[in-house]
C-alpha cells in the first residue's frame, strides 16, 4: 500500500517537473516581446545589422496606455501597427512584412476580420475590431 502511494508520488512528481519544463520554454523570459524584431521562417530572433525606422519608435512598457488611445492614435504608433500585424498574421488574414507601416494590406485584413465577425465593414480599426482581435 505504501509502494504504491509513493509511486503515484514519483509519477506526479515527474509530471510537474516535465510540466514545468515545458512550460519554461514558452516563458516570455526566455524569448524576446518585441513583435517587430526581425525573426527567420520558425520565429527565432535573429540580430541584424540593418536598422528600421520601427527600432526608433516610442514602445510603451504597458498594454494600459494602449486603451486610451484612439483608432487614428493607434495607426500612427509603428510600434502598435507592428503589433496588429503580427496578430493580424497569426490569425491569417494578413501576409505582408511586419514593417509597422499602416499599408492597404492591412487596411483589407482589417475588413476581412470585421467581415468573418458579422460587424459593419470598412477598414478602420474600431473598438470591436481591436476586441476581436484581442488587441488594446
Amino acid at each position: 500500500m505504501v509502494a504504491v502511494a509513493v509511486r503515484r508520488f514519483v509519477v506526479v512528481l515527474f509530471l510537474a517537473l516535465f510540466a514545468g519544463s515545458a512550460w519554461a520554454l514558452d516563458d516570455p523570459l526566455f524569448h524576446s516581446t518585441d513583435p517587430l524584431a526581425p525573426r527567420d521562417d520558425w520565429g527565432v530572433l535573429h540580430q541584424s545589422p540593418n536598422l528600421y525606422p520601427t527600432d526608433f519608435a516610442r514602445r510603451h512598457s504597458s498594454r494600459i496606455f494602449y486603451y486610451f488611445k484612439s483608432g487614428r492614435e493607434l495607426l500612427n504608433d509603428p510600434a502598435y501597427v507592428g503589433a496588429l500585424q503580427v496578430v493580424l498574421r497569426s490569425r491569417g488574414y494578413y501576409c505582408g512584412p511586419i514593417d509597422g507601416i499602416m499599408s492597404d494590406r492591412v487596411t483589407e485584413a482589417i475588413a476581412r476580420v470585421q467581415k468573418n465577425h458579422a460587424q459593419r465593414v470598412t477598414g478602420y480599426l474600431s473598438i470591436p475590431v481591436r476586441r476581436a482581435l484581442f488587441m488594446p
